[in-house]
């Protein structure tokens, strides 16, 4: 092996490498230990971002900037520590494949509509008054929903209530960017305005497991917003039987037209993890970004501990092994980029192989405050 790493590094070698270069050829022999590892190694790290510092930090950007004065969100991303400097697609990212941010919209604004072929999807986090409209359906949001936009769908946002809303935004930009597939449309007007009446698509699934006839053909947004209180009765009643032991009591949010995931290229659960819960530790090589929606405790990634509590984000990158302990019951929003890993057939999962099934914990993060 000493032998062979000596060629690589002989000055014939290297000069025969930085001559091909002037023709933009490159050497495979020496790209081949960057390119092809034998596991999932990605520039993303796991990160914690501290609702104190996040609510600060908006409330701050609520004095400087505002939909009128900039022209679109109020919005500040999660950037991954990893890929700052992996530009371009590293910029906005919080794992290789999914942005998230924290939006605030204030009583009186308007985001304006428009459309792209990044898909998005909101967690409500806190406040009440503000509505969604998505071609044309007004969805009002409630601490707790879920919503859903799939690429090319006219959206914005306009608030009627008299406090401030703040939710959790993911969309898919770091992957259509790097497959160059991105494109941005305004609407003609501010704001898109109702054609149809206020939670029409909910409405029309209130059945719940049983689908209108006319949705035999699937649908790209069947339903665009999920409320919390039929998020909470399904985990309510998954508590009645034994929690899964590496996620918990954990739904998932779907397309129910077509059984698939609610987003095509992100997928979202809620959980719920009892008091004194402590998962077994896996790892897949899907990436996660979890929202603290209630209660506190701690994850333990690739062996360090991060606490969290009501507010927090926390990224898990691919392939890194992972466990989560509930000091008190917690329900966690998450979102992943398994179903871009389906799509190409790279999804695989593998259980810590310790007899405890838990890591051993060496170091703690300590989280950035204002």
């Amino acid at each position: 092996m000493a032998e062979k790493t000596d060629f690589f590094q002989s000055q014939t070698v290297k000069n025969f490498n930085q001559e091909i270069e002037k023709y933009h050829l490159g050497p495979l022999w020496n790209a081949i230990p960057e390119l092809m590892h034998k596991q999932p190694t990605p520039h993303a790290v796991a990160y914690l971002w501290k609702w104190e510092t996040l609510y600060a930090k908006l409330m701050e950007a609520r004095e400087i900037f505002t939909p009128d004065r900039g022209g679109e969100r109020r919005a500040i991303y999660l950037q991954n520590p990893g890929l700052t400097n992996r530009q371009p697609w590293g910029w906005a990212s919080t794992t290789q494949t999914l942005y998230a941010a924290v939006q605030l919209l204030l009583p009186g604004e308007t985001a304006p509509s428009h459309r792209h072929t990044q898909s998005a999807l909101r967690f409500i986090m806190q406040g009440n008054g503000a509505y969604s409209i998505v071609q044309g359906e007004r969805f009002f949001m409630e601490e707790g929903d879920f919503l859903t936009t799939p690429k090319d769908l006219w959206h914005g946002h306009a608030h009627l209530g008299d406090k401030p809303m703040i939710w959790m935004d993911c969309l898919d930009i770091p992957t259509i960017y790097a497959i160059g597939g991105t494109f941005f449309e305004s609407y003609p007007e501010r704001i898109e305005q109702p054609n149809v009446p206020d939670y029409f698509s909910p409405g029309r699934y209130e059945g719940g497991m049983v689908r209108p006839i006319s949705d035999r053909e699937p649908k790209i947004a069947p339903v665009g917003s999920y409320k919390w209180s039929q998020t909470l009765a399904a985990l309510e009643g998954l508590s009645r039987f034994e929690p899964d032991p590496y996620d918990g009591y954990a739904v998932e949010f779907i397309n129910p037209s077509n059984g698939k995931t609610a987003n095509p290229n992100i997928a979202a659960w809620m959980q719920k993890l009892p008091g004194g819960f402590h998962s077994k530790a896996h790892r897949h090589t899907s990436s996660s970004i979890y929202q603290v929606f209630k209660g506190s405790g701690c994850s333990i990634i690739n062996g360090v501990r991060f606490d969290w509590s009501q507010g927090d984000f926390l990224v898990i990158p691919n392939w890194a092994w992972h466990e989560h302990i509930a000091a008190e019951d917690a329900y966690m929003f998450s979102v992943s980029d398994s179903p871009i890993m389906d799509k190409f057939e790279l999804q695989r999962e593998e259980s810590y192989e310790a007899d405890s099934g838990h890591q051993t914990v060496v170091d703690e993060f300590k989280p950035l405050l204002p």
